[in-house]
């Protein structure tokens, strides 16, 4: 039977196979670049997430100062308050940022150098870009990741009545 079958037939067999090979790759590619884009997703809202710890555990550390309120000098402080004899803990352990993998979060400092927010360095833009959670609305329209800043002034802004913006004026 393969005798008989005519270079024209070889030729259109060879055509099918080479069409499904190239339609079994795109659809790999498109399903590819789904998974890569949800993955970012999520990615995203891990570091809103996590961009919400740090704000309030900032916020935590210069709401309980004793005396004059302050930020922490290091985000390790957050760990464990060096400022009190028996451990006070605003964050669990330090969260790693979710689009870079690593601890080496970008730092909004005070005037005086203390740490008042954090912000990812990760490079690229961000998919999300409206529809934010209400703390963080500033956030919409903001073209990198870097603009994200989780800063304690914002963590709680609208959710208590009567707190100061976290700029030092506050008791």
């Amino acid at each position: 039977m393969a005798a008989s079958m005519g270079s024209g037939e070889r030729g259109f067999s060879f055509l099918g196979v080479l069409f499904v090979v190239t339609l079994m790759g795109a659809l790999l590619a498109t399903t590819g670049q789904l998974w890569a884009t949800s993955g970012q997703r999520e990615r995203e809202r891990q570091l809103l997430w996590v961009g919400g710890q740090y704000a309030q555990a900032l916020r935590g550390y210069y709401r309980s100062s004793p005396g004059l309120a302050q930020y922490p000098a290091r985000l390790e402080d957050l760990l464990e308050d060096p400022r009190f004899p028996t451990p006070r803990r605003y964050l669990r352990r330090l969260y790693a940022d979710p689009l870079t993998g690593g601890t080496d979060w970008g730092l909004v400092r005070t005037i005086d150098g203390r740490i008042a927010g954090i912000y990812s360095q990760a490079g690229g833009q961000p998919l999300l870009r409206a529809n934010f959670p209400e703390q963080w609305r500033e956030f919409e329209g903001m073209g990198s990741y870097a603009d994200w800043r989780f800063v304690a002034e914002k963590a709680f802004e609208g959710n208590d009545a009567g707190i100061a913006t976290g700029r030092g004026d506050e008791q």
